[in-house]
């Protein structure tokens, strides 16, 4: 196992420096949660359906205008119909402020397009402006420090797509929301700070999930599943020496502190 993680380690090492800013956000995030929110799809009786996601937004303070955006959403033309039988794309990995998430809000613009079972044309889904200024989504529920979160917005086509009497197809998006936490997470520190540590938890021979520590020697593990853990630390400067520490507990949607880890030459 230590053969397989000092190789992984040399080269998380050299890619340390493009990694600090990642680290920071990943890492000891007093404060934060983190939100993944994944798309799927209920089947409907078309050929294809695009939505065309812009953003997706987040209210926090249950504040008539207090919302924001998320970071790094995937803003494209999604074929629903692509995304059945429990399959999912992920439209953004972000952290968030802890307390209550109260609204989750879906941006769409207006290139949003349905193909009709046996035809090859896209035809174009009218887009009432209410829906391109934001989808509002009621979540209503706390979200803890530490912990990963992933919702997941279940779009049921066979009620989204109406068409009228003069053929028009008209998009009224119809979303189930579904929260859920993954695992717990494992945080601590590692001194001394004056580098970066790469930070394993490890089950047998395998490693499960890494990270780096931040520049306050920081890190923080999240959606680990409930059970037994060995955290290795693999320091950055090699004039220290590797760490161990063994059978560190994980329960499910809590974060298991870990006493200060100090490397040794």
């Amino acid at each position: 196992m230590r053969t397989k993680l000092f190789i992984a380690g040399l080269l998380l090492s050299v890619a340390a420096g493009a990694f600090i800013m990642s680290c920071k956000k990943n890492s000891t995030g007093d404060g934060t949660a983190r939100l993944q929110v994944y798309l799927t799809d209920d089947p409907g009786d078309y050929e294809a359906v695009y939505i065309d996601v812009k953003d997706i937004q987040i209210n926090v303070t249950g504040g008539t205008d207090d919302w924001q955006s998320l970071q790094g959403v995937k803003a494209a033309a999604y074929d629903l119909l692509k995304l059945v039988n429990d399959d999912d794309t992920l439209l953004t990995d972000s952290n968030i402020p802890t307390g209550r998430l109260h609204q989750l809000r879906l941006v769409l613009g207006t290139e949003n397009y349905v193909k009709i079972q046996g035809s090859s044309e896209l035809i174009k889904l009218e887009t009432p402006s209410a829906q391109q200024s934001g989808l509002k989504l009621n979540i209503q529920q706390d979200v803890q420090d530490g912990i990963l979160y992933t919702i997941t917005l279940d779009f049921d086509v066979s009620k989204s797509i109406v068409k009228t009497g003069n053929n028009k197809y008209i998009l009224k998006p119809t979303i189930r929301t579904i929260l859920n936490a993954v695992g717990g997470s494992i945080r601590g520190i590692v001194m001394p700070k004056a580098f970066q540590s790469a930070v394993y938890a490890v089950q047998g021979v395998d490693t499960i999930a890494s990270t780096f520590t931040d520049t306050d020697g920081g890190y923080l593990i999240r959606g680990l599943s409930a059970g037994t853990y060995d955290i290795f630390y693999k320091p950055t400067d090699l004039l220290y020496k590797d760490s161990l520490r063994k059978s560190i507990s994980v329960q499910f949607n809590t974060v298991t502190r870990i006493d200060t880890t100090f490397l040794h030459q």
